[in-house]
């Protein structure tokens, strides 16, 4: 298998709670289109420092990250962020990686997004099951009185 890439939105989540309450027009949404490395091996979505000035996100703290060669990093919380892709979204925070040249999709986002990676097609696609809307797994939950 290569890897995949997939084509996402990336909005700011503040700017989208002010447009939805009439605080902001459409136009002063600050969102990109990237391409994004997919992978499910990592679990957030990362942003390089380019993104996270563009989108204007706020720091909301810090977390130690383990890279693939076994560098440990403290980087920065940012967000929320609107991830798009197809006719799906979700919101996450994202973790921003000095140095970084693209964006990583993990799978906390892609199971937000309810969508497979295709290895064959080297290719992100929604989920078969649920072409029309995202689904999400959730336990039965019962209260007890």
């Amino acid at each position: 298998m290569g890897l995949v890439y997939a084509d996402i939105q990336l909005t700011n989540e503040d700017d989208l709670a002010f447009y939805r309450r009439g605080w902001a027009s459409e136009t002063e949404l600050r969102r990109i289109t990237t391409r994004a490395l997919v992978d499910s091996g990592a679990l957030d979505l990362v942003i390089t420092e380019e993104v996270q000035r563009q989108l204007d996100l706020p720091i909301l703290g810090t977390r130690m990250v383990s890279l693939a060669d076994e560098t440990i990093l403290d980087v920065d919380i940012v967000g929320p962020v609107e991830v798009r892709f197809a006719n799906r979204s979700t919101t996450v925070r994202a973790l921003v990686l000095p140095g970084a040249d693209h964006v990583l999709l993990g799978a906390i986002p892609l199971e937000g997004l309810d969508v497979f990676i295709d290895p064959a097609g080297e290719r992100l696609v929604v989920n078969p099951k649920s072409p029309d809307t995202p689904m999400s797994p959730i336990k039965e939950v019962r209260l007890s009185i």
